[in-house]
């Protein structure tokens, strides 16, 4: 016997965007010291110029906050009106509970449906994508989406694979109801045969069991480059393609690019592979930002609308990959000009 209710389907979109940057702002003659290295040969590998390291006392709920406050406000909503919270992050020090719910506790609401989700810097797409389909269902209203990340806490400043990437920061939409369709199908996957071209290691089981005198490794995140260069050059730009092609539009018709903030080159080779016309507005934070995974896309929505203004509105392909190695893509009608 089938379930007896009537199914009501709507349309969602995102009604808003709301970004923090902690204040430190570390440029490349700071790191590259350390690493043997240089700003030239820094810039030239990456396009990163400077990133934002949280304080010692300033924590990813803290970021997580300032950033959700502002979607919120800008929304013309209250965190009352919030009824499900999707926290993207992969930097959260605890297995349970949840970052979702501390954040509940500090926007004083503390009844919404909410729950964490890891999927490193694909993370933010998996959740807009959830969202938006908790909101066609009717399961949700208002949707809480966030990406943040202080990957500072998880870096090894060290290692001259990674210290230099590396970034905290967090950025916050919130998806609800709308009239149109304001987000397209979501084409995701994995590659998961080469899952460990990205891992955070030791586990932590393997830190408990450690005889602490051997000085064994914090779990910091190790990075095999050069696979993840290739894979995200090669592989990704179909991706976004596909996304596009699912969302009814083409390239010509697209306003904005905000890929994940891994690399520059792999943005230009993504931009190239895809032919996207110069029409097209693209999305560049990683310069100052640098890579905060699950914080990336909505951090450089962000500082485009800003740039931008007149993209408010417009469509937006939205591309994120990273470890697993996972990837999500859909377009979006970018968040109105707030009030």
């Amino acid at each position: 016997m089938s379930l007896n209710f009537t199914q009501v389907h709507r349309n969602s979109r995102i009604l808003s965007v709301g970004a923090y940057r902690p204040k430190n702002s570390v440029h490349n003659n700071e790191i590259a010291p350390r690493i043997d290295s240089s700003d030239e040969w820094i810039q030239q590998r990456t396009g990163i110029e400077s990133r934002n390291f949280a304080s010692s006392d300033e924590s990813l709920i803290d970021m997580a906050e300032a950033a959700a406050r502002i979607a919120i406000s800008r929304a013309g909503l209250a965190p009352e009106d919030i009824d499900a919270v999707i926290f993207a992050t992969i930097t959260y020090p605890y297995q349970a509970p949840s970052a979702a719910t501390e954040l509940l506790t500090r926007l004083g609401n503390t009844h919404a449906a909410a729950f964490d989700l890891s999927a490193a810097c694909a993370g933010f797409c998996y959740g807009v994508a959830l969202a938006g389909d908790l909101v066609s269902a009717q399961t949700a209203n208002n949707v809480l989406v966030i990406g943040g990340e202080k990957l500072s806490d998880f870096t090894d400043p060290n290692d001259r694979a990674t210290a230099f990437i590396f970034a905290d920061g967090a950025g916050a939409v919130v998806i609800g109801a709308s009239e149109g369709i304001g987000i397209g199908p979501t084409i995701w996957g994995a590659n998961a045969e080469t899952r460990d071209a990205i891992m955070m290691e030791p586990s932590w089981l393997e830190y408990k069991k450690a005889d602490k005198s051997e000085n064994i490794k914090w779990p910091d995140i190790s990075q095999q480059g050069q696979t993840v260069f290739r894979w995200a050059v090669y592989e990704m730009a179909p991706v976004g393609l596909k996304a596009i092609e699912a969302a009814g539009l083409t390239i010509d018709t697209l306003a904005a690019f905000i890929p994940h903030q891994a690399n520059d080159r792999i943005i230009d080779s993504m931009v190239k592979s895809m032919k996207l016309p110069d029409s097209v507005a693209i999305a560049r934070d990683i310069r100052t930002s640098g890579n905060t995974s699950a914080a990336s896309i909505p951090l450089a929505m962000d500082a485009l609308l800003m740039q931008r203004p007149d993209l408010h509105g417009k469509s937006a392909l939205l591309l994120g990959f990273g470890a697993g190695l996972v990837y999500a893509g859909q377009v979006v009608e970018l968040p109105p000009l707030p009030a």
